[in-house]
C-alpha cells in the first residue's frame, strides 16, 4: 500500500493570521488527498492561542479526511506550551523528520 505523504515545514510565529495561511494550506493538500500530514516546527518560535487553534483545525481536517497528522522538531517553549494546554496528548510528536520516517513510515511500508 502506498501511503501519501506530506511535509508542511513552519516557520516564525504561529498566530492568528499565520494560523489562517496554515488552515488554507492544510484544507489545500487534504483536498488533494493525502494520507499522512507531518508539521515540522522546527523554525517555529513561539505558538499563541490563534496558532494552537489552528494546529487543532489542522488535526480535525486531517483526522475527517481519514488522514493522519503528526508534529515534529518542536523547541523547548513550544514542548511547554502543548504539555500546559495538554495539546501533547492530541498530537503525536517527534524529534526530528528522521525519527518520524524511521518510527511512522517504516511501519506503513
Amino acid at each position: 500500500m502506498n501511503m501519501s505523504v506530506t511535509v508542511l515545514e513552519l516557520s516564525g510565529i504561529l498566530d492568528g493570521i499565520r494560523g489562517n495561511e496554515l488552515r488554507r494550506e492544510v484544507s489545500s493538500i487534504v483536498e488533494k488527498g493525502t494520507d499522512i500530514l507531518l508539521l515540522d516546527l522546527k523554525e517555529v518560535k513561539f505558538i499563541d492561542s490563534s496558532g494552537l487553534g489552528a494546529l487543532v483545525s489542522a488535526m480535525q481536517m486531517v483526522r475527517k479526511a481519514e488522514g493522519k497528522l503528526f508534529v515534529c522538531s518542536i523547541s523547548d517553549q513550544v514542548r511547554m506550551l502543548f504539555e500546559l494546554t495538554k495539546m501533547d496528548r492530541i498530537f503525536q510528536t517527534f524529534a526530528d523528520q528522521e525519527e518520524f520516517n524511521r518510527k511512522v513510515l517504516a511501519m506503513q511500508n
